[in-house]
C-alpha cells in the first residue's frame, strides 16, 4: 500500500470515530429516598381497623336489641319476661305443624341474632287457632312449638337456651272469630326468659 492510500486510511477511519464518539453517559437523578411502611405494618393496621368496625357494629346492635327489649304484661311461669320486635313469629297452616319456606327464613334470622346474644334464653309458646277441642289444641300447640324448637336446635342453637310451650287456643291474638283472626293464632311466638 502506499503512503498516500494509508494516511487517507487512517484519515477516514478518525473520521470516523470522531463521528462517532463515545457514547454520552446518561445521568441518573436519585429521588428522595421515601419511608415505605413494610406491609406487616399495613397488615396490622388494617385488622386493627376492622376488629375496631366489628366492634362498633356489634355494639350498636346489641343497643338496637336492647331497645327492642320490653318487658310482657304477663309474666310467664318463672317470673318476668321479655318480648324483642327483633324475633318474629312464625305461622302454621290449618292442623299443621311443618315449617314453611318462608318461616325458615324468619326462624334463620332469629337463629342469628340468638347466637349474637349467648345469654339470651328463650321459649318458644304454641298457639292455634279457636277451632278444635281444648286438648287438641293443646297437644298441636306443643308440635308446633316443637317443631320450631327443633328447628332452632338444627341451627345450632344449644338446647339449654329453648323452651317450648303450648297454649292451644288460650291466648289468641286476634279475638275475631274468622281466617284472618284464625291465620294470625296460629303461629309460634317467642319470649325472652333471660338476658
Amino acid at each position: 500500500m502506499t503512503k498516500k492510500s494509508l494516511i487517507i486510511t487512517i484519515l477516514i477511519l478518525s473520521i470516523g470515530l470522531i463521528m462517532m464518539g463515545c457514547p454520552k453517559k446518561t445521568v441518573v437523578k436519585e429521588e428522595p429516598s421515601v419511608k415505605k411502611e413494610e406491609p406487616s405494618v399495613k397488615k396490622e393496621e388494617a385488622k386493627a381497623e376492622a376488629e375496631r368496625m366489628a366492634k362498633e357494629k356489634e355494639s350498636k346492635a346489641k343497643e338496637e336489641f336492647e331497645k327492642s327489649i320490653v318487658a310482657k304484661r304477663t309474666p310467664g311461669i318463672e317470673g318476668e319476661v321479655f318480648e324483642s320486635s327483633l324475633l318474629k313469629d312464625i305461622h302454621f297452616d290449618f292442623d299443621k305443624y311443618d315449617i314453611r319456606p318462608s318461616d325458615a327464613a324468619i326462624l334463620k334470622e332469629n337463629a342469628e341474632l340468638l347466637k349474637k346474644y349467648h345469654k339470651v334464653k328463650i321459649q318458644i309458646e304454641g298457639h292455634c287457632d279457636e277451632r278444635g277441642t281444648n286438648e287438641y289444641n293443646l297437644a298441636l300447640g306443643e308440635r308446633r312449638a316443637n317443631s320450631t324448637r327443633n328447628y332452632l336446635l338444627s341451627l345450632g342453637i344449644s338446647s339449654e337456651r329453648i323452651f317450648a310451650i303450648s297454649y292451644g287456643e288460650e291466648r289468641p291474638l286476634d279475638p275475631g272469630h274468622n281466617e284472618d283472626a284464625w291465620t294470625k293464632n296460629r303461629r309460634a311466638h317467642t319470649i325472652i326468659t333471660a338476658k
